[in-house]
């Protein structure tokens, strides 16, 4: 193995063991090194990570600027190991990722999103969309957390569940309302009556028994979103957005009633399984009536003046 691929190993393990999956990184990175010995090269320079983040043919720029943002991760690792190491610019390919803008869900549309799950079938099916949505539409959990929850993580008597290696490999608590934790309780006796021997431990099951697929809910959700007329060629609601709309509601709440949202943000941010308080932040450019009623307040405060 060579010194650069040693080097490259120890900068994975130390990332992983920080939380980190770098799924794309892990599979990326080797073939850069790769690059780098059939070029006969000692260490990294930004020409050959450029010309390394170049190689796919017939893509997007932003795939040769995510690519390159791999190797400047691994970068400024090996720089502080080998000094003659560059590190590339960010910017070479002109190329940033744009952020959809969410959708946000009133309460009469959800509650209209729960009402055509109750009315899918197989009932079975109809019990356990009805839940899961509902439960990302209170909690602000996220797609996967909700799908890979076992039984013994919800905790209906005290109305807690359990979420484990979630993003960043990050495990947290998650307190419900008790409407919310009746719904569960409710659910879990049809699942259990419809489905008296399931062929998997989670809580959310499948018609025929098995955990539920991302794939397959999120199938489920755009038939219903299309059906309900929610969906259209230029406005696309998306499962991730019920997570989006209970945080800008939840901080609009806390504005309306003149709580200091700053002193709550470091929990709201746990809450919602964030690494740092600067991930949650990114809720307050989602709404303009947020924004309005957090300019109110800062006018308020301080008497209209400039």
């Amino acid at each position: 193995m060579s010194e650069l691929a040693l080097h490259l190993a120890d900068y994975l393990a130390l990332r992983r063991a920080l939380g980190f999956k770098l799924e794309r990184e892990g599979t990326e990175l080797p073939q850069l090194v790769a690059y780098l010995e059939v070029a006969g090269a000692a260490t990294l320079t930004a020409d050959l990570a450029i010309a390394w983040a170049r190689l796919p043919q017939h893509v997007q720029p932003i795939r040769w600027a995510h690519r390159l943002g791999s190797a400047r991760g691994f970068a400024r690792y090996l720089a502080t190991i080998d000094p003659t190491t560059e590190v590339p610019p960010r910017d070479v390919f002109g190329a940033r990722e744009q952020r959809p803008a969410p959708y946000l869900w009133s309460e009469a549309e959800v509650c209209r999103l729960l009402e055509a799950a109750r009315a899918i079938r197989p009932p079975l099916r109809a019990a356990t969309h009805a839940a899961f949505f509902g439960l990302l539409a209170v909690s602000g959990m996220r797609l996967g957390e909700a799908i890979r929850l076992e039984r013994g993580d919800v905790d209906l008597s005290a109305g807690v569940l359990t979420i484990r290696e979630a993003k960043f490999g990050r495990s947290r608590l998650v307190p419900l309302h008790p409407s919310a934790t009746a719904a569960l309780r409710a659910y879990a006796a049809i699942r259990d009556r419809l489905c008296p021997h399931p062929r998997s431990g989670t809580f959310f099951l499948s018609s025929v028994g098995t955990a539920l697929l991302a794939g397959g809910v999120q199938h489920t959700f755009n038939q219903i979103t299309t059906a309900l007329g929610l969906r259209s060629a230029t406005v696309r609601p998306r499962l991730h957005d019920l997570r989006h709309s209970w945080a800008v509601h939840t901080l609009i709440g806390w504005q309306r009633s003149g709580a200091d949202v700053g002193a709550q943000m470091a929990a709201f941010s746990t809450y919602l399984g964030h690494v740092n308080p600067a991930g949650t932040y990114w809720y307050l450019s989602a709404a303009p009536e947020l924004m309005a009623l957090a300019a109110a307040r800062l006018d308020g405060r301080f008497g209209g003046r400039p």
